[in-house]
């Protein structure tokens, strides 16, 4: 009686201790995360921060939806050591591609530790370019690599063919692909580095995969077939489908899509070539005006803010560096400093012009504070790519300026409804008049002209007195010394254009 009741005992309890342990058993959640455009420093800090978003809900696979043709290498390369070194530790990373994965997506891609790929997309194609120069076999080595040591970490980290990934950095390497008899799978080995024992490997079948003249770009098809996607697919929903077949997991029903938010998205098109010469038109115009009319503010604080967005969306996205800040700064502080106070023209000025020049090409090209402002080498020339277009949209928006600086001087004065935008002179005679802004005596009315004497030295600007009154004048043409006899020959608002009379 005893052992039938341990046996029915353990028929009974052990069936429903089991369940529990099913039960608890939790679904795995992924996460998208789209990664599309041109990649640099910008997209480096938003997929930074999607990851962590993804991390917080939970997601243990974290799948990039790749759509690009490439970027620049030091923005690729830190997202490649922030997928490795970093994330892997934390969730299993999917590249997903989703149309193309070109030069630095490339490199992305292979950093994840699976590739699946859309039916009829492509993948490679990875070799760096210089501009203007023909590189020779020892340059041509330097420069790649490094970008080939990368692929290599890639590849020994995810388990991709080494010999494929660096074929679609360098241009001269030959790949064969050889079948091993024993294993009965097949190898990538370089020209030079092919196996010798033929009772191991089938080298009378070996095939040419790459030769020395070609750059490996590799179909959805091609890219399975050798070992580098993993699966090939029609949608996301597939892809997801694979991943919980393999890896036996049940996925949440819920998946996780994650965008760049919008300050992400205007910071990338402030940068936009279009959006940055509208801006730097803008900006000139606030000076002109700030410089025709002084007094009124709100032009000058409008140029502030414009330059301040060229400057400030650069930076957030590594384009600008602080030092290229402190160069522009420094180049307005001379500028103004000439103009209002150092007479003539001379080297402060000159200075001035030429920093704010240098700051504004340097911002044109994405580099580190220790490096100069110029192209390096660089996937697809991207770097040459902005400096042109940079130059272009600024040289487009100088042009802007000094066509809307002519109209505002001629036309809108005297005609049209936005006549405000700049003063007009007053006519010769009492027909205009203005009351003082800051007299040191009894106030008075001022009229085109009055005549005065100058109290302070006028270089150009300074103060004279009309009468009873003092207030702030500009001399029109040569600098004017204290204690000449003065006329008002403009008034333009709050500014006093005065010129030296003989006595």
């Amino acid at each position: 009686m005893r052992t039938r009741f341990l046996i029915f005992l353990l028929c009974v309890v052990f069936p429903f201790a089991a369940v529990p342990a099913a039960a608890k058993q939790e679904q795995s959640k992924a996460a998208i995360i789209t990664c599309t455009g041109l990649i640099d420093d910008g997209l480096f800090s938003s997929i930074k921060r999607r990851t962590n978003t993804a991390l917080e809900y939970g997601a243990n696979y974290i799948i990039l939806e790749i759509e690009t043709y490439g970027g620049l290498v030091k923005s690729a390369d830190d997202i490649s050591k922030y997928l490795i070194l970093d994330l892997s530790q934390k969730a299993k990373t999917v590249a997903y591609i989703n149309t193309e994965a070109i030069s630095a997506g490339a490199m992305i891609s292979v950093s994840c530790r699976d590739i699946i790929m859309r039916k009829n997309t492509t993948i490679g194609d990875c070799a760096p370019i210089t501009m203007g120069e023909k590189l020779e076999d020892v340059e041509r080595e330097k420069v790649e690599s490094f970008i080939r040591a990368t692929f290599q970490r890639a590849a020994q980290a995810n388990n991709y063919p080494d010999a494929l990934l660096e074929a679609m950095v360098s241009r001269h390497k030959k790949v064969w692909r050889v079948k091993n008899i024993k294993t009965d799978s097949y190898e990538f080995c370089e020209d030079g580095k092919l196996p010798t024992d033929i009772k191991l490997y089938d080298l009378k079948n070996k095939e040419l995969i790459d030769n020395e003249n070609e750059i490996l770009t590799l179909t959805a098809a091609k890219a399975k077939e050798y070992g580098i996607a993993r699966e090939v697919v029609n949608d996301v929903n597939e892809a997801i489908a694979f991943l919980a077949q393999r890896d036996n997991v049940t996925f949440s029903p819920k998946l996780l899509r994650l965008e760049p938010n919008w300050s992400e998205q205007l910071v990338r098109m402030l940068n936009h070539p279009t959006v940055s010469g509208i801006l730097f038109m803008i900006a000139m115009l606030g000076v002109y005006i700030e410089l025709k009319a002084p007094g009124v503010a709100l032009p000058g604080l409008v140029a502030v803010v414009c330059f301040a967005i060229i400057f400030g969306s650069r930076f957030l996205t590594g384009m600008a560096t602080w030092w290229e800040i402190a160069v522009f700064a420094a180049g307005v502080i001379l500028l103004t400093l000439e103009i209002f106070v150092i007479p003539g023209f001379g080297i402060a000025g000159v200075l001035g012009i030429l920093f704010i020049l240098l700051s504004i090409f340097a911002i044109l090209v994405p580099n580190r504070p220790d490096e100069l402002p110029w192209p390096q080498y660089d996937f697809d020339n991207v770097q040459w790519q902005l400096l042109s277009n940079g130059a272009w949209a600024f040289s487009l928006g100088f042009g802007g300026f000094i066509i809307l600086a002519y109209i505002l001087a001629k036309f809108l004065p005297k005609t049209g409804p936005l006549t405000g935008l700049v003063l007009a002179p007053a006519d010769k005679g009492p027909v205009m008049e203005i009351d003082l802004t800051a007299p040191l005596e009894k106030a008075g009315k001022l009229k085109t002209g009055t005549t005065g004497t100058a109290i302070t030295k006028l270089r150009p600007a300074g103060q004279g007195r009309f009468g009873q009154a003092v207030v702030d004048v500009v001399a029109e043409g040569d600098f004017i010394e204290k204690n000449k006899k003065i006329k008002i020959i403009q008034i333009e608002g709050n500014r006093v254009v005065v010129r030296q009379i003989n006595d």
